[in-house]
């Protein structure tokens, strides 16, 4: 019995000696936390997603605190989180929320394959062993490593063969936009507004253009010369639209013989009646130049 008691009382002793000298080690090495890095964890949303380049919230606020990165790439947070920090460090910042588009039409039924592809079933991998799987090389392939990549769940390919974004939950993380292979993810901001042409063939030739993908841009230069504010210009066998100028008359949306113009405001980010992304070809509708 007296073994028992003595080796409770010695098990005691040596717990108690060792939390002391815990306590004390804690308080003389402690690291004490600056508030304003505290005040900008609180601030963030914690989706711990690492679209910021960081490990997660954590790490990037001690790195916005410490001024070693910028307060506006939260990408969840959008521009109201970057503003908020900004706020918190005392300076002033211009910010935007982003999204992803797609700059490619080409479903199933409109860019022919090259042929059956047996390889694996990435995108990256298609691209690397075949050169891709469609007539056109520089369109989607639709195996969806853009879909796996987000971390929202807000892109999917659908039956059609190529990936739909949720506007409702794409946060412009630009995950997709890196996973890409063919590159044609982008972001754009949100509240932007204008016409879009959602082409990446790049082929100088009009006659493969139309032989590999009916959707295809090929280059008839009609929205270059149709354009009442002259805010399109060919860069690199494609039509760039200049928004500083762009006013959303749609004349490029009307005038395009494949229907690559859409508008962003109308026919990118906001869906039809029937749920889905209006990006769609529709029956061109006549529309008059402003005078």
């Amino acid at each position: 019995m007296s073994v028992i008691l003595i080796t409770l009382a010695v098990s005691f002793l040596i717990a108690f000696t060792l939390g002391i000298g815990l306590g004390y080690f804690r308080e003389k090495f402690k690291v004490v936390k600056d508030p304003k890095i505290e005040r900008i964890r609180a601030a963030l949303p914690g989706a711990n997603c690492g679209a910021c380049g960081f490990p997660g919230c954590d790490a990037y606020a001690e790195a916005v605190g410490c001024e070693e990165t910028t307060p506006d790439r939260c990408t969840v947070g959008g521009a109201e989180t970057a503003k908020s920090l900004a706020e918190i460090l005392g300076i002033s910042i211009e910010a935007e929320d982003k999204v992803a588009v797609l700059m490619c039409q080409g479903t199933k039924d409109r860019a022919p394959e090259k042929g059956e592809y047996m390889g694996i079933k990435t995108c990256a991998a298609a691209k690397l062993s075949a050169g891709g799987t469609k007539l056109c090389a520089w369109g989607c392939f639709g195996f969806g490593d853009c879909e796996r990549s987000c971390p929202f769940d807000a892109i999917h390919v659908k039956e059609d063969g190529i990936p739909h974004v949720d506007y409702d939950k794409c946060t412009g993380c630009g995950k997709c936009v890196i996973a890409c292979p063919q590159k044609i993810l982008t972001l754009v901001p949100r509240d932007r507004k204008g016409s879009v042409p959602l082409c990446s063939n790049r082929n100088p030739i009009k006659a493969m253009v139309r032989k590999t993908c009916s959707v295809g841009c090929f280059k008839c230069e009609l929205c270059v010369r149709s354009c009442p504010e002259q805010a399109i210009h060919m860069e690199n066998g494609l039509p760039v639209v200049d928004y500083s100028k762009c006013k959303s008359h749609a004349v490029c949306v009307a005038k395009c013989p494949s229907h690559v113009f859409k508008l962003l405001e109308k026919g990118v980010f906001v869906p039809d009646e029937s749920g889905q992304a209006a990006d769609q070809p529709k029956q061109k509708e006549t529309v008059a130049a402003p005078s």
